[in-house]
């Protein structure tokens, strides 16, 4: 099978190896397209996620949907050719946090595409098979990618906790950032601001349901949302890039008692933050981390609100093109939005 391994910052080596076999209770899936995360691009061209080293070659990817090929011993339910949504997360189900229903937090959680678990920029995979979900048959491939990530956003809208009428702000209108203004606008958001350097993307942000879209490069943005918002700030200020000072700037355009979610993953190790911002105002302030039991609503929001987040995906390439699809993305070139790679199916 086809195989797209990255094997140093900025460099994909396609190279071929034996297609897994099933085991008890798992299932042999065709990967057909893949989104690309933000964390990939992390792998891709800083060589870690936040504390978390690549380990090369490394296979990355996990957004993945697929077809069944084959089903391991005992496993009911599935047949080949059933079309399916590929749960990148392999959780314990026995620890602490899984037994209190906080599986993205498990003790012994594997990520497929997090060191040492290969991640799904392959022909083939082998999963457990409760870690697949059902495509609606009006769903296309393209959209269903976006399941996962949409269900990180479903996550951070608990600790978002808008209230209808609210305001909020999103700082970054990269893939997450423009499912976040979705489900923003869908739970009733009374105005929402996008900050956002990339001309294409403030573009897009608008076209997800964004008020208003500020260049950071042209004006200040938290000057500029204080004014707008009569000095107060709004209820609710996400991070969706949490590159320079964005996290800051959540800070300062929060009203007091109002929340900050850091949906975004920050390069370095540490970061620093206006503490005293932050205590003065009382502020909530919740780090978020990947989903939790959300997929399956992600999937029936995709269905049901198809023209809600078409405008997000505009790019796809084949496996073959992978180096130049991702050189693109990390220079925002073409207008890029969400990029979709699609896997060789013989």
């Amino acid at each position: 099978m086809r195989v797209a391994e990255l094997t140093a910052p900025r460099q994909f080596r396609l190279t071929e190896a034996p297609v897994p076999v099933p085991g008890p209770g798992e299932v042999l899936a065709q990967v057909h397209s893949v989104g690309v995360c933000g964390s990939d691009l992390h792998y891709y061209a800083d060589g870690a996620v936040g504390n978390i080293q690549c380990v090369y070659p490394q296979v990355i990817g996990h957004e993945p949907v697929g077809v069944i090929v084959k089903t391991g011993a005992g496993v009911t339910g599935w047949q080949p050719g059933d079309r399916a949504a590929l749960e990148p997360a392999v959780y314990c189900y026995h620890c602490e946090f899984c037994l209190a229903g906080r599986h993205n937090l498990c003790r012994r959680l594997r990520f497929m595409s997090m060191p040492p678990d290969p991640g799904f920029l392959r022909q083939f995979v082998t999963l457990p098979a409760h870690n697949l979900l059902a495509l609606p048959s009006e769903l296309d491939l393209h959209t269903a990618t976006l399941f996962e990530p949409l269900a990180v956003v479903l996550n951070s809208m608990r600790f978002i906790a808008l209230r209808t009428g609210e305001t909020a702000a999103v700082f970054g209108a990269g893939p997450i950032g423009l499912l976040t203004i979705a489900l923003l606008k869908l739970a009733g958001a009374a105005r929402v601001w996008a900050v956002e350097p990339v001309a294409a993307r403030r573009e897009l942000a608008l076209r997800m349901g964004a008020d208003a879209a500020l260049d950071p490069q042209a004006l200040d943005p938290a000057r500029q949302i204080l004014a707008d918002t009569g000095q107060r700030g709004v209820d609710a200020a996400i991070d969706c890039a949490a590159k320079g000072d964005t996290i800051n700037q959540c800070l300062a355009v929060a009203r007091s008692a109002g929340r900050v979610v850091i949906t975004g993953i920050p390069v370095g190790v540490q970061v620093a933050l206006d503490y005293h911002v932050m205590r003065y105002k009382e502020l909530a302030f919740h780090p978020v981390r990947r989903s939790n039991h959300d997929s399956e609503l992600a999937l029936r929001l995709l269905r049901e609100h198809p023209a809600r987040f078409a405008p997000l995906l505009t790019h796809s390439a084949p496996l073959e093109r992978i180096a130049s699809a991702f050189e693109m993305l990390e220079h925002y070139r073409d207008g890029v939005g969400k990029l979709v790679i699609d896997i060789p199916t013989r």
